[in-house]
């Protein structure tokens, strides 16, 4: 007999010569290790491969996937179902009426994207929709509010140096008439009770620039001026004017003299720094000495000269700047006792200084800067340095300077309004290099 046969008669004689529960035992063994070798040569539907129900999204390994061999094949995707969001009632917004929802459309495209207070992009057309300016006013705010450098005081004395109706003019010399608006003479003791402002020559449109310039440092030193066409003067040209406040305007009565020498060891003194009264001996004046600080930061970036440096001792003067003509800079040679001008501070506050004459030049090559401006200062102000080093000055001039619609449309526009930007630029970065070199520290100054 065959190897086969034989083993099957043993197992059949043995099988019948086991006890009862010894072949149950034997039945089920078997059955256990016939299903362990043919279980895995058997297909399965592909819910109890996975161990997901059907309809459940899942992605499989590669090694994992299963050649179809029925019908009901299940397809998997890795692109899931966009849900829409449920609707909660404490997020939906609710309807605008039809004014609050022009107004808030009118807001979203003025707009520039760069804070709440940007303004609109000067290099789009106008939209044609001023709110809540006077018609004739060319001061343009499209945003809800002004740049936050600017208070409602100088928006509001903005609007009427631009718009208001000019009532008379008053002579008060040949070179800067005195514009009175819409308020006659009521009042002796005072030449206007309403809005004033100094006309200044064409020439002169650097004044619109210096007060912008003035707002964004926070130094908040010059008064309000804009541009304005007078078909009365100046044959039209676009001019400055500059806000003109009697409690505000320097007289004989407020005006500060010093010489240069006074001037550097009052800088020496440190005077009413921590409102410590100076010394009656000392060569301190009522200026508070962060003053200077503030004022040698702004002549330097606008090149003014004619306060700290009227005899242009600091710089080689051309022969048709006004100190040459008049020979004052042949006055260096003695600098000590050189007279400084046109310094001044207000009548109510004899500690701060006021800038009205804030003639300052963007010709002057940068070899051939006034750094006499900066002789003697040891600290400028700490928030006007983090601008200039933030390098968001430029942003900030322009949308302070949009405003002005005259001023930015006699300088050319946005490229006009970027050549004189790129100069106090340039000038900053020379400012900055200057003082980190002299050891000139950034300091808080809220005196």
């Amino acid at each position: 007999m065959g190897l086969k046969c034989r083993f099957h008669w043993l197992s059949r004689f043995w099988f019948r010569r086991c006890s009862l529960p010894k072949r149950t035992f034997l039945v089920a063994l078997t059955c256990v290790v016939y299903l362990c070798f043919t279980m895995p040569n058997v297909d399965f539907p592909l819910q109890n491969r996975t161990g997901e129900k059907l309809g459940v999204r899942s992605v499989l390994p590669k090694e994992d996937v299963l050649v179809p061999t029925r019908s009901n094949v299940v397809y998997i995707t890795l692109k899931s179902k966009r849900l829409k969001p449920a609707n909660i009632r404490g997020t939906i917004r609710p309807k605008l009426r039809s004014k609050a929802r022009r107004i808030t459309h009118e807001h979203q495209e003025s707009t520039n994207g760069k804070g709440p207070h940007a303004q609109r992009d000067p290099n789009q057309p106008d939209s044609g929709s001023k709110r809540a300016d006077p018609p004739e006013s060319s001061i343009r705010i499209y945003s809800r509010t002004a740049p936050p450098w600017l208070s409602a005081q100088d928006v509001a004395t903005m609007r009427a140096l631009a718009g208001a109706k000019v009532v008379r003019v008053h002579a008060q010399d040949t070179s800067r008439p005195l514009l009175i608006l819409e308020e006659e003479l009521q009042n002796r003791t005072h030449l206007c009770r309403g809005p004033c402002g100094l006309v200044h020559g064409p020439v002169d449109s650097v004044e619109v620039f210096a007060f912008h310039l003035d707002r964004v440092l926070l130094l908040n030193r010059t008064l309000p001026a804009v541009s304005r066409k007078l078909a009365f003067l100046h044959d039209g040209r676009p001019s400055p004017v500059v806000a003109w406040e009697p409690s505000r305007y320097p007289d004989d009565s407020s005006a500060v003299r010093l010489t240069w020498g006074e001037y550097q060891r009052s800088l020496k003194q440190r005077c009413w720094v921590k409102n410590i009264a100076p010394k009656p001996a000392s060569s301190c004046s009522t200026i508070h000495h962060y003053e200077w600080s503030k004022v040698a930061l702004f002549d330097f970036l606008l090149q003014i000269h004619n306060r700290l440096d009227p005899s242009c001792c600091g710089f080689r003067p051309r022969q048709q700047d006004v100190c040459y003509k008049a020979g004052h800079h042949l006055e260096c040679a003695d600098q000590d006792g050189i007279q400084l001008a046109n310094i001044a501070h207000t009548g109510r506050d004899p500690r701060h200084l006021v800038l009205t004459v804030n003639k300052g030049y963007f010709d002057r090559n940068e070899d051939n800067l006034d750094f006499r401006l900066l002789e003697g200062i040891k600290e400028l102000p700490e928030q006007s340095v983090s601008l200039l080093r933030s390098g968001r000055l430029r942003e900030k001039l322009l949308q302070s300077l949009f405003l002005d619609q005259t001023y930015w449309e006699s300088r050319g526009g946005r490229p006009g309004i970027d050549k004189l930007i790129d100069v106090i630029e340039k000038r900053a970065k020379v400012l900055l290099t200057y003082a980190n070199a002299h050891g000139i520290k950034a300091v808080a100054m809220r005196e």
